[in-house]
């Protein structure tokens, strides 16, 4: 009886360190199969990357400026964008997803790191304010980006950028000062199916005439 007594015993333990075992064994599976959470954003590293000038290339900073506050207006001002705003556009640059022969080859460069730590760098910068220059036409700037047009079912620039252009974080871009050229050329990229990365944008340029784009611009330019 004590025999038999023992023999169940070490049954018993054997079948339970192999349970143990199993069960260790799915926990380290499942943790290998679980994607590796990116590093928090280092904004000192991405001063770093910004400010850096690579081998027989640009720095980032030589056309949005240190601070990322453009003074080129063809160029947009990155500071104070949303940082995930910002990640979403290099990795679309780098993916070939928006379309940019200058920008394609800077961001490819770019590891995910690197993206993220420019993107919270420039997104901490303060933005300079810009200005409002067309008088004839700011009265329309302000009509469509604060009330849209309804008859051609456009809708309020303001309704996913704010009235007063700072965007929602995450969701959509922080627009406020940014340099009129710019935005005008982001416009009819959208307008002309140049720029594919936002079907939102696409449907509603698409309405916009080149008055009416010139206009929303400028009024946006002046926006704080």
């Amino acid at each position: 009886m004590k025999l038999f007594a023992n023999i169940l015993l070490a049954a018993l333990v054997g079948i339970a360190s192999s349970v143990s075992f199993a069960a260790d064994e799915h926990a380290a599976a499942s943790a290998a199969a679980e994607p590796a959470k990116p590093a928090k954003p280092d904004p000192a590293k991405g001063d770093a990357v910004f400010n850096a000038t690579p081998a027989n290339s640009q720095s980032c900073a030589s056309c949005h400026n240190a601070d990322g506050n453009s003074a080129i207006a063809a160029n947009p001002k990155l500071a104070q964008q949303h940082p995930e705003y910002i990640l979403k556009q290099l990795q679309d640059f780098k993916s070939g997803k928006r379309k940019s022969a200058i920008m394609k080859p800077l961001a490819s460069a770019l590891s995910d790191e690197d993206m993220r730590n420019i993107a919270w760098f420039v997104g901490s910068k303060k933005v300079k304010p810009g200005f409002s220059k067309d008088k004839d036409t700011v009265a329309l700037g302000e009509k469509i980006y604060r009330g849209g047009i309804g008859e051609r079912q456009i809708p309020a620039c303001a309704g996913c950028h704010s009235p007063n252009g700072a965007g929602i974080p995450a969701q959509y871009p922080r627009l406020g000062g940014q340099n009129a050229d710019y935005t005008v050329a982001q416009l009819t990229a959208f307008r002309d199916n140049v720029r594919l990365n936002s079907l939102p944008m696409t449907g509603v340029a698409a309405k916009l005439n080149d008055r009416e784009i010139k206009a929303v611009a400028d009024y946006i330019a002046g926006l704080r």
